[in-house]
């Protein structure tokens, strides 16, 4: 295409070609070089629209230009942005995650305490208190009758009253937390159109430069646009040229015709119709109407006969070479249609990444001045409901295992009254047993001296006068036992420190016992269990001692 346009311009310029005996071109064949001529005038209209495409390529380099700076300022801060709030929803579901593991932990906690604690309740109510300590006319009763379980339950009234304040703070914290996350979602849609946006451009600017090495998308794309410029601006500045050719080569059709006899109408004729004015623009593209019309108006020139065999000649040589430069206009603007299409593709994906970008920026600047505060405030609440609960629940733990432990020891203490009692009653049996003892000896003893004392009285008495010794003639003193009713061993302990005050005391609790019922007279009165009763006792001691070890 270049050698055309070169061609038809040195055409125009150089002379030679039909030797002057060479037969004189017929008028009609001027006229269908002036027809064809004046037909392919009609690419001014590439050559318009050419410069249409550069002023609007320019018009879009400059928007880009400015979109691009635009998005690259919102990135920088976006990627903080973005780092920062996932910082912040790892650190709130790190607060939701813990306080959850720490509640669950404490409920387990409390499960087991609260199961301890009925276990052994269970166990208090299934112990039946056996009759021999309680009045014969009384309905039996179990260890639990003994037992005010008001304290249980208003220790779980306080905990369950914790618990559900925890699991009200967890739920709103669970409930800002997915709010949270589907605000996350909605950012990452942003996103998602951001990334697409990015390889649509990042696609379209490695198709038309593969020499760039940004790894930025809108800066690849905004880098490759010069270069589209230039080609554009290329493209157009060759049209005009090659259009300059058509318009010399379209006079010379014009001058030749009218310097052949009977052509001057002809010519007239053909270009009647020529537009009154073309006027081009500012970027270099010919006054083409007026130096058409000027033309057109002009007078003739007398011209010698070789000097229009020349002219003839450069016209009939540009005439074998016009449709060419025709066509190579034609693929010119084709060319430039296609960058152009390129350049606006660039353009909207730089702009579709600002969009992409600006969307994003606007989700993180209404989360971050509305929603975010509150999701924040809304961690820190549940950390505060939960640290004051916790305390709450831990101390209900003490409490839990201060009643287990209270009735476990009841249920203890239960089974070692009766090894207690049982070991009163032998302890009793033998006190019996040495006083029956005693009792024979003492018998034998006053017998031996009632016999010795007849002995001497019947041996000596009627030599002795009554009156050298009353008590001569009394018998032996007899012994009497009185059971005394003891009084309470911590008393008779802290007072009886020595044998005067021993001695006190018994006669304290003699004199007292005078005035108590028969029963207690006798001391004190101890059940009397049977023998199974007591192995199981010393057996349900003997194991909880071995679970405990």
């Amino acid at each position: 295409m270049e050698s055309s346009r070169s061609s038809l311009a040195s055409n125009n310029t150089r002379g030679g070609g039909f030797s002057e005996h060479k037969t004189m071109p017929q008028l009609d064949t001027l006229i269908s070089h002036l027809v064809a001529a004046k037909r392919s005038l009609s690419s001014i209209n590439h050559v318009w629209r050419a410069n249409e495409i550069v002023t609007a390529a320019r018009s879009a380099l400059e928007e880009s230009v400015v979109v691009s700076s635009r998005t690259g300022f919102l990135r920088r801060g976006l990627n903080n942005q973005l780092r920062l709030l996932y910082d912040v929803r790892s650190e709130v579901e790190h607060i939701s995650h813990r306080g959850r593991q720490d509640f669950s932990d404490a409920l387990k906690s409390l499960d087991a305490a609260d199961a301890r604690l009925r276990s052994t309740l269970d166990l208090l109510r299934n112990t039946i208190v056996h009759a021999s300590f309680r009045p014969k006319d009384e309905d039996p009763k179990s260890l639990h009758d003994f037992v005010d379980e008001r304290g249980v339950e208003e220790l779980h009234a306080a905990m369950k009253s914790s618990i559900d304040r925890t699991n009200a703070a967890r739920a709103d914290l669970d409930t800002s937390n997915r709010e949270f996350d589907d605000e996350l979602q909605s950012i990452k849609q942003a996103l998602r159109h951001y990334r697409s946006a990015t390889r649509l451009a990042s696609s379209r600017a490695s198709a038309s430069s593969s020499s760039s090495s940004t790894s930025d998308s809108d800066l690849l794309a905004l880098s490759t646009m010069p270069s589209m410029l230039q080609s554009l601006e290329g493209h157009a500045q060759e049209m005009a040229g090659l259009l300059e050719s058509l318009v010399r080569h379209f006079d010379l059709c014009v001058t030749a015709v009218k310097h052949t006899e009977g052509g001057g109408a002809a010519a007239r004729s053909i270009t009647g119709d020529m537009p009154a004015e073309v006027q081009a623009n500012h970027d270099g593209i010919p006054h083409i109407g007026e130096e058409i019309n000027a033309n057109l108006n002009a007078p003739l020139d007398p011209l010698s006969d070789s000097e229009y065999l020349e002219m003839v000649n450069v016209l009939v040589k540009d005439a074998l070479e016009a449709e060419d430069v025709v066509m190579e206009i034609q693929d010119r603007i084709n060319e430039m249609e296609t960058v152009h299409e390129q350049v606006h593709a660039q353009r909207d994906a730089l702009i579709a990444i600002s969009n992409a970008t600006l969307e994003v920026h606007q989700h993180l600047s209404t989360l971050a001045s509305t929603r975010l505060p509150r999701y924040i405030s809304q961690a820190h609440n549940f950390t505060g409901v939960w640290n004051e609960e916790n305390e709450r629940i831990n101390a209900g733990l003490g409490e839990l295992s201060d009643l287990h432990s209270l009735y476990e020891g009841f249920l203890n203490a239960y089974d070692s009254l009766i090894l207690e009692v049982n070991r009163r009653s032998q302890i009793r049996s033998r006190v019996e047993k040495v006083l029956r003892d005693t009792r024979n000896k003492l018998n034998h003893l006053y017998d031996e001296d009632v016999t010795a004392r007849e002995a001497f009285r019947v041996e000596q008495g009627d030599f002795l006068p009554s009156d050298i010794w009353p008590g001569i003639g009394r018998a032996p003193m007899q012994v009497q036992f009185h059971r005394i009713a003891g009084g309470q061993l911590e008393g008779v302990l802290e007072e009886a420190r020595d044998v005067e005050q021993y001695n006190e005391a018994q006669a304290a609790a003699e004199s007292t016992s005078r005035d108590a019922t028969d029963d207690t007279a006798e001391g004190e009165i101890i059940p009397s269990l049977p023998k199974d009763a007591v192995d199981q006792a010393y057996a349900r001691l003997k194991a909880r001692t071995r679970a405990f070890a």
